[in-house]
């Protein structure tokens, strides 16, 4: 076989395997990039503003907001869940969709406090929903599993600790923390939250998921 032949078969299979991934992966996301894997959601267990128990098992094959407030607050929080409401507005008719917002004052924000928010707000509360428990386990969570605040604070005495964060995280079917974290005072962080939102509402829930393993689990 002479060197033309061989370097036409070897064309020849190029193209034909490029041809194989294309139309292995094409009308798939597969082929798309997707936004980078930050963090990922631990094991959790709170308490609603309907006094439910809630757990990371609940946000299984959602796309979730996370956000972390307290009612009492008069400054940032206002305008901050003023922009989380737009939000809530564009995806209230998204079954795949939720928000989670957490407060970073438990010891004012009982579930009688967080069910008069909630209400305030007219919104589909299983749809956006709105959480308190222990404070360090609430730390914990915005620290280690979002990102919402430096880890190296959970070392400080939880009662002299008070978080307070204009930032929201982006959690997708899988319980994988996405994208970056966003900004909830900027509007151009807020209008690529909603394009990121809109790209993992449209990614499949793989089978091997971050929730197999934290069915079982949770903070006390």
């Amino acid at each position: 076989m002479n060197k033309k032949k061989l370097i036409g078969y070897g064309i020849f299979f190029v193209v034909l395997a490029g041809l194989f991934l294309l139309f292995s992966f094409w009308g798939t996301d597969n082929w798309k990039s997707k936004s980078p894997t930050i963090s990922t959601v631990k094991p959790f267990r709170f308490v609603t503003q309907d006094g439910q128990d809630f757990t990371d098992a609940d946000l299984q094959g959602k796309v979730v907001l996370i956000n972390f407030f307290f009612t009492s607050c008069k400054g940032i929080c206002p305008k901050m869940n003023n922009n989380m409401h737009n939000i809530y507005d564009a995806f209230k008719d998204e079954p795949g969709f939720m928000i989670v917002s957490h407060t970073c004052d438990p010891e004012t924000d009982s579930v009688p406090v967080i069910k008069r928010y909630a209400d305030s707000l007219h919104i589909n509360e299983k749809q956006w929903v709105f959480l308190t428990g222990r404070k360090d386990s609430l730390y914990q969570q915005a620290r280690n599993s979002y990102l919402l605040d430096d880890p190296k604070n959970n070392m400080v005495n939880i009662n002299d600790q008070f978080l307070h964060t204009q930032f929201f995280a982006l959690v997708d079917k899988n319980g994988n923390v996405r994208g970056q974290v966003y900004d909830g005072l900027k509007q151009d962080e807020l209008a690529k939250l909603k394009e990121d939102i809109q790209t993992l509402l449209k990614e499949k829930a793989g089978p091997g998921n971050n929730f197999s393993n934290n069915l079982f689990g949770s903070n006390p």
